[in-house]
């Protein structure tokens, strides 16, 4: 049953042979990792980095296969994984004085993103949550055994100790 819905609430899209290195895809994916789709969006029309350009595009794209192939709404969209691994490596040659040649090496990268439909979890996050911590001893119905936050600048502080 938890499977069923996993494969129903998860979307991707790959993009290959991106002209790009993996580390300065990566530079990026590492900002949008875990954040909502409007907000990616967002933050991808802002930054000054060549490569938020294909990654808008592929994310753009995977919240279309979403919709359209599985009818999800994209407000509830979040990234849960964002991968770039590394292509192939496209090498060329450059021709340079007294007949010869320096190698050029351009690299290219896969990015993969994969975005998650919030809206089916939350009851099932919340009843789980709710069980575990049950379990463990972090919700007491006793008021005196609630645990109580210490404010560290009334009680002295740290920086008072001699």
């Amino acid at each position: 049953e938890k499977e069923d819905i996993k494969l129903k609430t998860e979307v991707y899209a790959l993009s290959q042979s991106i002209s790009m290195s993996a580390h300065k895809a990566r530079r990026v994916l590492d900002q949008i990792l875990g954040r909502s789709y409007r907000e990616t969006l967002t933050i991808l029309e802002l930054m000054p980095y060549r490569a938020c350009y294909p990654i808008f595009k592929l994310i753009y794209s995977a919240a279309a296969n979403a919709k359209h192939n599985m009818g999800l709404n994209e407000e509830y969209l979040v990234i849960t994984k964002a991968t770039a691994n590394e292509g192939t490596t496209v090498k060329k040659l450059k021709p340079r004085a007294r007949g010869r040649s320096y190698a050029i090496k351009r690299p290219t990268c896969h990015i993969t993103i994969v975005l998650k439909d919030t809206a089916l979890y939350e009851k099932y996050v919340v009843e789980n949550s709710i069980r575990c911590l049950k379990k463990t001893g972090w919700i007491y119905k006793k008021k005196s055994t609630d645990i109580t936050c210490h404010n560290m600048y009334s009680s002295g502080g740290v920086w008072d100790k001699k």
